[in-house]
């Protein structure tokens, strides 16, 4: 066992570098799970400051000052934080309390079709079946609205934080974006001089995470906006509100796409029942995600992000697990980091010195 142990070691952990950073890595894990929601307008304002260097550095290839690129670019994201947090914020959650307004109607149409379930298929539904469903889902119905209650009692005391990491962010990114280059040679005096692996790690970590942030952000704004366009000239309700979520849902591959599907359907159902309207909107919805995922991303991303699908879908169960939403929108970013510190790392393999008189 003490063997294998060293054999271990000294294949993986054979230099002072892979040491340093094994070590820095799980200081950074145990600062993010203790003190992360104190950390995260922090962290907020280093990725959206990330996600604004690449247009800086598009300006200044064209021959625009630095001083002239960082005030363009930061002025535009002023711009879009405040449309988005005086404009479409304010609307999406005016549509949102309408709709949740329109639940009960909802749950009538429901518990009527499931009435009529007995009468119309008596050999596989009967009514006792159906009257204990329907209770039981009027209780469960009833405790979901007793937890929103809570849940929003609970929760008033969060609005002063968000508050505060509303005020932090743009001031955080306007002082992350101008010095950047003193920030960077200040977190460098901490790591070794001759630091070979963390660069090759950053190499690929930023070319595969830049590639994916910023096109995922042209991705939202694109499939977003045509979702919207779509359910505006379909006349459906709540189009800026369903077309938030699918916009965001784009974040998360495979899942965000079918959990998205039950509202759109659900107002669709609301609105015109199950009729030709309802089947145009739904199939409109999947001609979307259809051109969403076979036009727009092999457009979009230059780099595949070469990430498997079970790969994906396990990061954003065990990061969305630990750190909720959050965790998801960022679980895919994450295993990219994990990905090319993998591929990165040293590896010293032993190889065995050929006997020359065999």
């Amino acid at each position: 066992m003490k063997k294998l142990l060293n054999d271990f070691f000294d294949r993986y952990f054979h230099d002072e570098e892979s040491l340093i950073l094994l070590i820095l890595l799980a200081v950074g894990l145990i600062l993010l799970v203790l003190i992360g929601e104190i950390l995260a307008p922090l962290i907020a304002a280093i990725v959206i400051a990330y996600l604004m260097q690449g247009l800086v550095n598009l300006l200044l290839r064209y021959g625009a000052s630095a001083r002239l690129a960082f005030f363009f670019v930061y002025t535009l994201f002023i711009s879009l934080f405040a449309v988005m947090l005086l404009y479409l914020l304010p609307r999406a959650w005016d549509q949102l309390r309408l709709l949740a307004n329109e639940i009960p109607k909802l749950l009538r149409d429901w518990q009527a079709t499931l009435v009529s379930l007995p009468e119309n298929y008596p050999t596989l539904f009967s009514e006792n079946q159906v009257e204990t469903f329907i209770d039981g889902l009027g209780g469960e119905v009833g405790g979901f609205g007793q937890r929103i209650l809570e849940y929003s009692l609970a929760s008033l005391p969060n609005v002063f934080g968000w508050v505060i990491f509303l005020v932090l962010v743009p001031i955080l990114v306007f002082f992350v974006m101008k010095d950047k280059e003193d920030l960077v040679l200040w977190a460098g005096n901490f790591l070794p001089r001759n630091r070979p692996l963390m660069i090759r790690i950053w190499k690929e970590m930023d070319e595969q995470i830049s590639n994916y942030i910023r096109g995922k952000f042209i991705e939202v704004l694109i499939v977003g906006g045509a979702a919207y366009l779509l359910f505006i000239v379909l006349g459906m309700n709540y189009a800026l509100l369903l077309s938030v979520l699918i916009g965001l849902s784009v974040i998360v591959p495979y899942i965000g796409a079918t959990v998205v599907t039950v509202p759109v359907a659900a107002v669709a159902y609301v609105q015109w029942g199950i009729g030709s309207e309802f089947y145009t909107v739904m199939i409109a919805y999947l001609i979307l995600q259809i051109l969403d995922g076979n036009v727009l991303v092999p457009v979009i991303f230059s780099e595949a992000n070469d990430l498997h699908p079970v790969a994906i879908i396990a990061a954003v169960l065990v990061f969305g697990g630990i750190w909720g939403l959050a965790g998801v929108f960022f679980a895919i970013p994450l295993a990219t980091l994990i990905k090319a510190i993998i591929n990165a790392w040293p590896s010293r393999v032993q190889a065995k010195t050929p006997d020359l008189n065999e």
